[in-house]
């Protein structure tokens, strides 16, 4: 739910909403998703994908495994910034596991239900981060259908869970052991499959873009404020954008609206009036209390997108 503060009357006279920028704009700073091929890394699909745009720098939303397929946003530009904003949000995936034994299909319903909610997860050995235990929430596990020892599932889990160490798991808990033969991502935060191009389809609407019809890119590009859409957001007035950009705090006078998802210690997305992405803070507070306060600080700033002087200046400085 979007909540009004009751004395913010402020009517935005700068700025401009996302959707309305153009096709030059997306391809300096936007996102594209890309349907993840088997074979290569994310790292390399990225590399790519920099290359065919001719990018500085660009960076994906999430790992996927080199046999893994599925959504993988990619940033140019300032939208690289924001791309660990991903992390904070869900992930879905659709995949096949492999029992090693044959097994009953209503006794593999108790085991998913087991480990739905909080559980314990070790790295691989070959994964990217240090081996050491940590906690991560499977939202939902599901059994689609089964065939033989192959079990169709979908999960809805925390950012870094691995999928395929669950299945591990889930096949010890039934005991017969399993793996993971096959694995799709399906969902990154709000970012769906029906939105993710293959990279043969970037490279054609490149192609067309450069001999003068931009249609088919114009859609594949997104604003990076896709990436934000799963978090909790204020936004804040005209004159408050420029000091958040210079790195200030955002203050209670300062916020029009907020979600009342909001809460304390979580990560805030930063918006303008016009719906731009300013930064990401911590919430100082939560919603209820921004909402019951007109003074303080309401949100810490943790990392600026929008570039200082976006905005007019519409804060002062002390001498003193």
């Amino acid at each position: 739910m979007r909540l009004k503060k009751a004395d913010a009357t402020a009517k935005s006279g700068r700025g401009r909403s996302p959707a309305d920028r153009g096709i030059e704009e997306l391809l300096k700073d936007g996102v594209v998703v890309i349907d993840k091929p088997m074979g290569p890394t994310s790292h390399q699909v990225t590399s790519w994908v920099r290359d065919m745009l001719g990018a500085t720098k660009a960076a994906h939303g999430g790992t996927l495994d080199p046999r893994v397929t599925g959504v993988l946003p990619v940033g140019v530009g300032i939208a690289v910034r924001a791309m660990d904003s991903l992390h904070h949000g869900t992930k879905e995936y659709v995949g096949v596991m492999k029992m090693h034994g044959n097994f009953d299909t209503k006794r593999l319903e108790e085991v998913f239900e087991e480990f739905v909610g909080e559980i314990i997860q070790t790295p691989p050995v070959r994964s990217a981060v240090k081996r050491a235990p940590r906690t991560r929430e499977i939202h939902s596990l599901e059994l689609m259908e089964t065939s033989g020892r192959n079990a169709l599932f979908k999960v809805e889990c925390d950012a870094g869970t691995y999928v395929r160490s669950l299945c591990v798991d889930v096949g010890d808990a039934l005991g017969i052991g399993g793996h993971l033969q096959d694995l799709r991502r399906t969902r990154a935060g709000t970012i769906v499959e029906d939105r993710a191009v293959t990279l043969y389809d970037l490279k054609d609407a490149l192609a067309d873009h450069a001999n003068g019809n931009s249609e088919s890119l114009t859609r594949m590009f997104n604003p990076m404020e896709i990436l934000l859409k799963h978090m909790p957001s204020v936004e804040v007035k005209d004159s408050a954008v420029d000091a958040i950009c210079h790195g200030a705090d955002l203050a209670i006078p300062g916020i029009v609206a907020l979600d009342d998802s909001i809460v304390k210690d979580g990560t805030v997305a930063i918006l303008s009036m016009s719906g731009e992405s300013v930064g990401l803070g911590r919430a100082l507070i939560d919603s209820k209390e921004i909402m019951a306060r007109s003074q303080g600080f309401a949100v810490k700033t943790t990392r600026v997108f929008m570039p200082a002087g976006t905005y007019e200046k519409g804060w002062t400085t002390s001498d003193k």
